[in-house]
């Protein structure tokens, strides 16, 4: 209670937050007291006041009547207020039938109820009202049923949408499997799971069902006399509008005040039920593994990497797929990072390049980047100094902008060049990567590009700034031979040129070892060797993957090597060593207790293993058992 407290004191403490405070005071204060203190005075005729302007009596003027008019708009707040609150009210409970239905109904009545939803969706909030209005008959009643039941499909789509999220989760599942009933897994499990969210949009469309009503009302459909609310009352300044403006600008005003009193209300507390869900969900990570000490970092280390751990939160508590992570980076090395998909390769990547985002929580005792620590370089530092060379550079190029165009950003962004100078640099680092007729291509869109190119395009983007880090993430994926030869040649030539390091990100151990002069090999978030290459392997797994490498000299008529089993789920890694359900040199140790990598040897090799290997095996196209 004192963590919910503190939360909403700290919104409403917000300017946002302040304001929504304020004026739903200020709305709620003049619905309960307005009609109590005022009313008889507003509904007091004064023949010799008929049609006045402003003055000191009757600040907003008098009506036909001659009954005052700023009155008359205060007083109409309590129903103006409650009609717009009771049409919200009707609008999300048919909304929450109608969207929770089609999971209680037989598979042909619930498609047919989704279609009806997605044509009354279809059509525009007012129009329905409108064409409900007619059918529920003119007066406060039908005004409100009519909008009601307009909002409803609204709020109808939205509970489908959020049921549809939650009924995939495996709670729900387990419940089915308990022979749970369909009602009751509605109200024990998927509405309990989405009753923010609706509370939510419930609040916001309050201020949209005031707006709709003072409409009605205005169109004479809706409040009727002798009754009145702000859109009644609009109507009536309207026809003395010339003459009396402020009569017409008073309840207008209102409606626009009391409108934003819900909207800001709705946003703060969506700001607050957001808060509130992240904070339950993330409680606190869990505790680090037990590292080694903390090896002494090269003076010239571009990054530095000590015990780092990706965290992300889940319905059954932390998973953590990347598990305490340590290794450092040399200006103009080149370092390559292996292992199987799921191993924690691209998270350790996206983590040193401060790309992980909420709710992922990334955690270290040390990770530096130049000298700095990660967190605090600004923006302008890793734009121009880290580049990132993605996967898939299909789905990282906007396909809708010119590539140029994406280039040219980095530099105007970073490098402050006008559009002309980044354009120009632009062409420039295409040509670099190898690009031909690179002025004319940098007119072009990403898909006019082949998959090579497109790749060298995404490295000249990187080469936009003076990069001393380049992270290549799968950098030849899906590509042919000899474009993954171009592509790697081209990474070799701009460290050279560059004097960039390199951390290389790849599932193909020979392309590593042939680029690389250090391999980092991961296995279930965690480093399970680091060696130079050219070492003998030692650990059982970086052995495992040699041996299913082939090459030209593989002998064909023998099976291919494979390695047994699959790598555990980031949130079922086991007790003990990670790889020994795997391992064929397991004992008893490594099923109960966690190797650490040990010291580094003479040349730098380290090997997480209770059973490390000295004799080799035979490697693509290098010395026996290199890596």
């Amino acid at each position: 209670m004192a963590r919910r407290g503190s939360v909403w004191a700290a919104a409403v403490r917000t300017p946002m937050g302040a304001s929504s405070a304020v004026l739903l005071a200020l709305v709620v204060v003049l619905a309960a007291l307005a009609p109590v203190l005022w009313g008889d005075s507003a509904a007091a005729v004064d023949t010799d006041a008929i049609g006045q302007g402003p003055s000191g009596a009757h600040p907003f003027g008098t009506d036909s009547l001659g009954r005052d008019l700023l009155l008359r708009t205060l007083v109409a707040t309590r129903l103006s207020v409650g009609l717009a609150l009771l049409a919200t009210a009707i609008g999300a409970g048919t909304g929450v039938v109608l969207g929770t239905l089609p999971s209680v109904l037989p598979r042909r009545a619930g498609r047919l109820l989704t279609t009806l939803v997605d044509i009354a969706v279809a059509f525009p909030g007012l129009l329905l009202a409108l064409f409900l209005a007619v059918i529920f008959g003119v007066g406060t009643h039908g005004a409100v049923l009519a909008i009601g039941f307009a909002m409803a499909p609204a709020f109808a789509r939205l509970v489908q949408t959020l049921s549809a999220s939650v009924n995939r989760r495996d709670f729900v599942a387990a419940a089915r499997i308990a022979g749970v009933g369909r009602i009751r897994l509605l109200a024990r499990h998927v509405l309990p799971n989405i009753g923010e969210p609706l509370v939510v949009n419930a609040t916001i469309g309050a201020g949209s069902a005031l707006l709709a009503f003072a409409g009605l009302s205005f169109l004479g459909i809706g409040v009727q006399a002798p009754d009145y609310d702000w859109g009644r009352l609009l109507r009536e300044g309207l026809d003395g509008i010339y003459v009396t403006p402020v009569a017409a600008l008073a309840p207008a005003a209102a409606v626009v005040l009391a409108g934003l009193a819900f909207n800001l209300v709705g946003e703060t507390v969506a700001a607050v039920v957001g808060v509130r869900t992240r904070a339950a969900r993330r409680g606190a990570p869990p505790l680090p593994a037990p590292q080694p000490a903390p090896l002494e970092q090269p003076a010239d280390a571009v990054l530095v990497v000590d015990n780092l751990r990706v965290a992300f939160p889940g319905p059954s508590g932390w998973t953590v797929p990347v598990r305490g992570v340590s290794f450092s980076v040399r200006a103009g090395e080149a370092i390559g990072v292996v292992g199987e998909s799921g191993s924690g390769k691209s998270l350790t990547a996206l983590a040193v390049s401060r790309l992980v985002e909420a709710p992922g929580v990334v955690t270290a005792d040390r990770l530096e980047f130049d000298g700095k620590p990660l967190a605090a370089a600004s923006d302008r530092d890793l734009g121009t100094s880290l580049a990132m060379v993605f996967q898939d550079p299909m789905t990282s190029f906007n396909p809708a902008r010119r590539v140029g165009g994406q280039l040219a950003e980095v530099s105007e962004q970073h490098h402050g060049l006008s559009r002309r100078q980044a354009f120009a640099r632009a062409v420039d680092r295409l040509a670099a990567v190898r690009i031909p007729a690179a002025e004319r291509r940098a007119r072009q869109y990403p898909h006019e590009f082949s998959g090579g190119m497109r790749q060298r395009a995404m490295i000249g983007m990187g080469l936009m700034g003076r990069p001393k880090l380049i992270v290549a993430d799968e950098p030849t994926t899906a590509l042919d031979v000899t474009v993954q030869r171009q592509v790697l040649r081209l990474l070799a030539r701009t460290r050279e040129a560059e004097g960039a390091a390199i951390l290389l990100i790849s599932h193909d151990i020979a392309v590593v070892s042939q680029t690389c002069e250090r391999m980092l090999v991961m296995y279930a978030g965690r480093i399970v060797e680091d060696l130079p290459t050219g070492s003998p392997a030692r650990h059982p797994y970086t052995r495992a993957l040699l041996a299913t490498t082939v090459d030209l000299e593989t002998d064909r008529d023998r099976p291919l090597e494979v390695i047994p089993g699959r790598p555990p789920d980031p949130d079922q890694v086991p007790a003990g060593c990670a790889f020994a359900a795997r391992c064929p040199l397991a004992s008893d140790r490594c099923r109960t207790e966690d190797p650490v990598l040990d010291v580094p040897d003479h040349r730098g090799h380290r090997v997480a293993c209770w059973h490390p290997q000295v004799s080799v095996l035979s490697g693509p196209s290098h010395e026996e058992g290199a890596a």
